[in-house]
């Protein structure tokens, strides 16, 4: 079953609001401006959000908040022009590691002593926000700049970016002046609440790579239970699914069948016992969509009565989760879009 994923495994790390002192102020951009001028400029400090996050050296540490709860974590991250490095810490709750080499991930649990190796994309932690360039997002959003602002004592330029339809939530940006990294960001519903926010509470910029330091820790396992899960790159048509009709602006990002493990207790619980499927594991697949700055992951598993209780929706900051059943299947949605696009995702979900 799925919903240990809520726990923000699927995408990020888990997020009492930040100390006014923390908060940044941001500048308004006077009235009357070129709206082309404004324009171009937001596509620049989009494709510098985008770049800073996977090639400048940072390290410091960032605060969460989502619904009521508040998560911090330690993060160093190196890049030699080629290869990016990378430690996540926990700093609340359950002790957890992260070190990423490229898309080989190692997550370890030191209380436990459990480590999952696999490999996987980075995608939507903080502060690689965007997975793609300006081209992806303007369609669909309208970024304006506003102003100037300042976190964690850096200056920033501030852009917001205003949905343009109902599938999407909106987004304020906050990015360093000098560098581009992304330093706070902000997602707002369409009542201009605030649903979640990300934010640097410290962070030094252009520090010195030791890339060594990640490599090392990533082959100290001695000691732990490594779980490797199985992953396999599939076609879903192939797996006899079709999604049609999709929320304007998303795109196929990937699709894998994966074998459920448990791992520390955050990762997701088996998909059914070994005695429904004596003869093979069950397996999970799941298809991700972007629009370039948002995911949502579509999950689908056999129907087991004695796993899967009751059809649900959640909301955990700003991911939303829609559970329900479809015949002898358990479908998922999962993303930090409206409610309404999970719905439309599940709709769109048809058997070949």
């Amino acid at each position: 079953m799925l919903q240990n994923i809520v726990a923000r495994g699927w995408r990020a790390m888990p997020a009492v609001v930040l100390m006014a002192a923390l908060l940044p102020s941001a500048t308004r951009a006077q009235a009357g401006g070129d709206p082309l001028v404004e324009a171009r400029d937001a596509r620049y400090w989009l494709a510098r959000i985008h770049e800073a996050a996977g090639k400048r050296n940072f390290q410091g540490t960032f605060v969460v908040t989502a619904a009521g709860s508040v998560a911090s974590s330690r993060i160093v991250h190196f890049c030699d022009g080629r290869n990016q490095f990378e430690r996540i810490e926990s700093l609340d709750g359950q002790h957890r590691q992260v070190y990423r080499h490229n898309d080989l991930v190692h997550s370890l649990w030191p209380h436990s002593r459990v480590a999952v190796v696999e490999t996987r994309q980075a995608m939507g932690q903080f502060p690689l926000l965007l997975s793609a360039g300006a081209d992806r997002i303007v369609p669909f959003y309208d970024v304006k700049s506003l102003g100037d602002g300042r976190v964690a004592g850096h200056e920033a330029n501030v852009l917001l970016l205003q949905p343009k339809d109902g599938y999407r939530f909106g987004y304020r940006l906050w990015a360093e002046r000098s560098s581009g990294l992304l330093l706070r960001s902000e997602v707002f519903d369409e009542r201009d609440v605030v649903l979640e926010t990300s934010a640097f509470s410290e962070v030094s910029i252009g520090v010195k790579p030791r890339p060594e330091s990640v490599l090392q820790a990533m082959k100290r396992l001695d000691g732990y239970r490594v779980e490797r899960p199985t992953l396999q790159q599939v076609d879903i048509g192939r797996e006899g699914w079709l999604l049609n009709a999709l929320p304007p602006g998303f795109r196929h990002v990937s699709s894998v069948k994966r074998l459920m493990t448990v791992a520390g207790g955050e990762q997701p619980r088996p998909a059914a016992s070994q005695e429904e499927f004596p003869l093979a594991p069950p397996s999970v697949l799941q298809v991700i969509y972007s629009d370039g700055l948002t995911y949502v992951s579509v999950f689908i598993e056999p129907y087991m009565p004695r796993l899967h209780r009751r059809e649900m929706l959640m909301s955990l900051g700003a991911t939303q989760t829609l559970v329900k059943r479809r015949g002898e299947w358990w479908i998922t949605v999962i993303g930090d879009v409206p409610v309404v696009t999970l719905r439309a995702f599940a709709a769109a979900l048809e058997p070949r």
